[in-house]
């Protein structure tokens, strides 16, 4: 089971770091804070350029520590939450499959992130060379909460920035549709 937590925190780490780096640092063919500010504030997420560097900076270092096993059920928690706002934010309404754009990848990386944060990182991790023992349903469950916490905030703070700036300029008070 070692062996598996490592490839699994390996294989879902780094993944999730290498689009932090597109993000942050415009690598791996990505389009850096410029391009990922303008893509989130086309979503809602004001202001665009601090959420992207949130974003970016969420996904590298929830990723890095991920991979190594460091605050396991914090690292899995910080990309769960990423993936499920990505999830609702972008992927919801393509569908299921990800060749239509659907959620289906972004999900099965918060899923996998959580299923991490029970089991724990494993002998092969920081945490045990740390002789720190985060693992099981209480750090899960607790992972699980602080991603849908997360999630909820982050989504709320897209609504209420986008009625914020439907009410500035139009200086009337309704509601902007979903």
């Amino acid at each position: 089971m070692n062996v598996a937590m490592l490839i699994l925190r390996l294989g879902v780490g780094l993944t999730v770091a290498a689009h932090g780096a597109q993000k942050l640092f415009g690598v791996f063919e990505g389009h850096g804070i410029s391009g990922t500010a303008g893509f989130l504030e086309s979503l809602g997420f004001r202001p665009g350029r601090a959420h992207a560097w949130l974003l970016g900076l969420v996904e590298t270092l929830g990723g890095l520590a991920l991979a190594l096993g460091l605050l396991t059920p914090l690292a899995a928690a910080a990309i769960a939450g990423v993936m499920l706002t990505a999830a609702v934010a972008v992927h919801l309404s393509q569908g299921f499959f990800n060749a239509q754009g659907g959620y289906e990848y972004v999900l099965m990386l918060a899923v996998t992130s959580i299923a991490i944060a029970f089991a724990g990182p494993g002998r092969y991790s920081l945490d045990h060379e740390l002789g720190w023992h985060l693992a099981g349903t209480s750090w899960g469950l607790i992972a699980t909460a602080v991603a849908l916490g997360s999630t909820a905030v982050a989504l709320a703070w897209r609504r209420l920035a986008t009625h914020s700036r439907f009410t500035r300029r139009t200086g009337r008070g309704e509601a902007l549709a979903a």
